[in-house]
């Protein structure tokens, strides 16, 4: 059986019981997908903004997670709402699931910055071509493997979220139902189900010198039966143009990225991981590209540089 087998039934071993692992998307540029974690993000960069971010995980593995997301949202009603919209692919072995989300917050200026809580109401097609599966030299049934699965899945999710021009801390839970990814009977003695995700995550800037300035942020994740994750990541911007940073998995990555602000509407972002546990003898590393293009850019519209 092929090593992407065998990630494959480790997935589908896991997700049947009550999904110890994480179900959802992973993105090391995740300050740059936070509208993909939290819907009181929607409008929080106060313009109309549009990234569109793409992941090739575990680079040499067949059948190893290929992802890409476009999320899109801005301010109305002079910045007291945000509506977000998020497209997502997401592909892993003989699985995929296609999804849409759309978000929705309400916004309260404050002093210093602005509080939002959001809701999220999503919907995903997820497909397993289980029956595909190479099941090596000894045929026979397994119930595991005997049948595909075709389903739409609606959930919901919610968070609150609070940002000012150096500082930000955002908390939400996604997946509040439990759907089920397939469904016992016909001899299938287990069935996945969608698990909750809940996200806790924040940053600031800080001013180090001329010109300098350093942005530690941290996503903390949990999903139920499962160990909680932290990405610790640290940003050095110089003069508000090119950013260079690492970041750190626990008990699974480190990473470097880079970020370019090309122009006041435009941003780039790169990031490659290499694996600190033995999966790094079978990949060359997770590479993932970002692009961030904000409209309606005018004089006064964004007053210093956004961070977040």
């Amino acid at each position: 059986m092929k090593l992407h087998y065998y990630i494959l039934f480790s997935f589908l071993l896991l997700t049947s019981m009550n999904a110890i692992a994480q179900q959802n998307a992973m993105f090391t540029q995740y300050m740059f997908n936070t509208l993909a974690l939290n819907p009181a993000y929607a409008g929080s960069r106060n313009v109309v903004s549009a990234t569109a971010l793409v992941r090739s995980q575990w680079t040499g593995i067949e059948g190893a997670p290929q992802t890409g997301t476009f999320t899109i949202d801005a301010p109305f009603m002079d910045n007291r709402l945000g509506v977000g919209l998020q497209l997502i692919t997401d592909k892993l072995g003989v699985t995929q699931t296609n999804g849409a989300a759309l978000s929705l917050a309400y916004r309260i200026p404050l002093e210093q910055g602005t509080l939002s809580f959001g809701l999220q109401g999503d919907v995903n097609q997820y497909r397993a071509n289980l029956t595909s599966v190479d099941l090596g030299s000894s045929p026979g049934y397994d119930p595991a493997f005997a049948n595909n699965v075709n389903k739409a899945l609606f959930n919901f999710g919610a968070g609150a979220y609070y940002n000012s021009d150096k500082f930000y801390v955002g908390l939400s839970a996604q997946n509040l139902v439990p759907n089920r990814l397939s469904e016992p009977g016909d001899g299938e003695p287990l069935a996945g189900k969608q698990a909750m995700h809940v996200f806790l995550s924040s940053g600031y800037v800080f001013p180090v010198g001329s010109d300098l300035n350093l942005k530690p942020s941290f996503l903390i994740k949990y999903v139920n039966g499962a160990p909680i994750e932290g990405d610790i990541n640290g940003t050095l911007w110089i003069k508000d143009v090119l950013g260079i940073g690492l970041q750190y998995r626990t008990s699974a990555d480190i990473a470097a990225l880079l970020e370019i602000q090309a122009t006041p509407q435009i941003r780039f972002g790169y990031s490659y991981d290499r694996s600190v546990t033995r999966l790094q003898n079978f990949n060359s590393g997770s590479h993932e590209i970002m692009l961030r293009y904000e409209f309606g850019f005018q004089k006064g519209r964004i007053i210093s540089p956004r961070y977040f």
